[in-house]
């Protein structure tokens, strides 16, 4: 008897994980389907896609590097993009993460080094990533 309790609820919880399962999937897909519609606009800016990478799993991902100049991220720049694109969650995000990156770097008062990299990792809770300057080993 115990062990058809298990079983009915060893069977239940598979269920249980395939229906989530399913809606992570189906979450993240519209996820990067959002994210997708940043990148001509971030082109707009400077930023030139240098790698571009989809990965398909339970837990889907997309992955994009995209690598500009210094020169089109001044402060104001970045303050007027914010301003232009309020309420735009994905590139808030970006233009945010940037703006950090080269408000933490100068308080380094270390040389700015070339390029400016920004990878983007977009799954269930994506991630963006700033790079001033080219890393020399990759995490």
């Amino acid at each position: 008897m115990l062990d058809d309790i298990l079983e009915g609820a060893r069977k239940a919880i598979s269920g249980l994980a395939s229906t989530v399962g399913e809606g992570t999937r189906e979450k993240t897909s519209q996820i990067i389907e959002d994210w997708l519609q940043i990148f001509p606009i971030l082109e707009g800016y400077g930023l030139k896609i240098t790698s571009f990478s989809m990965t398909l799993a339970i837990n889907p991902s997309l992955n994009v590097e995209l690598v500009g100049s210094h020169a089109n991220w001044t402060e104001e720049a970045i303050k007027e993009r914010m301003k232009a694109h309020k309420g735009e969650a994905a590139l808030t995000t970006v233009f945010t993460a940037i703006r950090t990156a080269y408000r933490l770097q100068r308080q380094t008062k270390a040389e700015l080094q070339d390029p400016l990299i920004l990878k983007v990792i977009v799954r269930l809770t994506p991630e963006v990533r700033v790079v001033l300057g080219q890393p020399v080993l990759e995490d």
